[in-house]
């Protein structure tokens, strides 16, 4: 039941893939994506890998997507116009397909990802927890890439600020300093008006 189940997912994954590369709507295209990432985690959960499962689910599907069906909902793109260079860009993208290819199958035919590294003899008890192993190996033995990876997420956090911060000469700002220094004497002025009197005549 196993094997049929992991065939089956396996299935929806690889078809939801390429339905993403071949239909012509771009927001069918991002819920064949979502479907994408659910079989595959359906197929981490067969692994015994629930944590990047949920947390495939959680922030592709429940973060990255949402804005990417905002981005495409929101953008006019021509559908024309992305198909009129598909045929001259063909060889270049059938290279990198090729390429892409040979480099996974050499990492996940790699030691690192053969099954005996992700079958530890404790894998079946009830004290163990994927996350524990999860965390062990991120941060012995890959701590250095996950330093660099934080880094490298922390420029492109201050870059994003630093460029939605960037002074338009025509549009106007608030000075916090100059709303909290402030004070009442300077906003309200009190003017005391005379009452004037008018006088009405009788049978007018």
């Amino acid at each position: 039941m196993e094997t049929f189940v992991f065939y089956l997912f396996s299935a929806f994954m690889v078809m939801s893939a390429l339905m993403v590369i071949t239909v012509h709507n771009p927001v069918r295209a991002a819920f064949f994506l979502v479907l994408t990432f659910f079989s595959s985690a359906a197929v981490w959960l067969l692994l015994e890998a629930e944590f990047l499962a949920v947390i495939l689910i959680i922030v592709y599907v429940g973060a990255v997507m949402v804005l990417f069906l905002f981005v495409v909902m929101m953008l006019d793109i021509n559908i024309a116009e992305l198909k009129r260079g598909f045929v001259k860009n063909l060889p270049l993208a059938v290279i990198v397909a090729i390429a892409m290819f040979t480099m996974i199958y050499f990492v996940v035919s790699g030691e690192h990802f053969s099954v005996e590294h992700f079958a530890p003899p404790a894998r079946h008890t009830a004290d163990y927890s994927n996350i524990s192993e999860l965390g062990q190996v991120l941060y012995t033995e890959y701590v250095f890439a996950f330093e660099i990876a934080a880094v490298i997420l922390l420029v492109g956090i201050v870059a994003a600020i630093s460029l939605t911060l960037r002074r338009r000469p025509n549009t106007r700002h608030q000075k916090i300093e100059d709303q909290v220094a402030v004070k009442s004497e300077d906003r309200l002025r009190v003017v005391k008006v005379e009452p004037r009197q008018r006088k009405y005549e009788v049978g007018k």
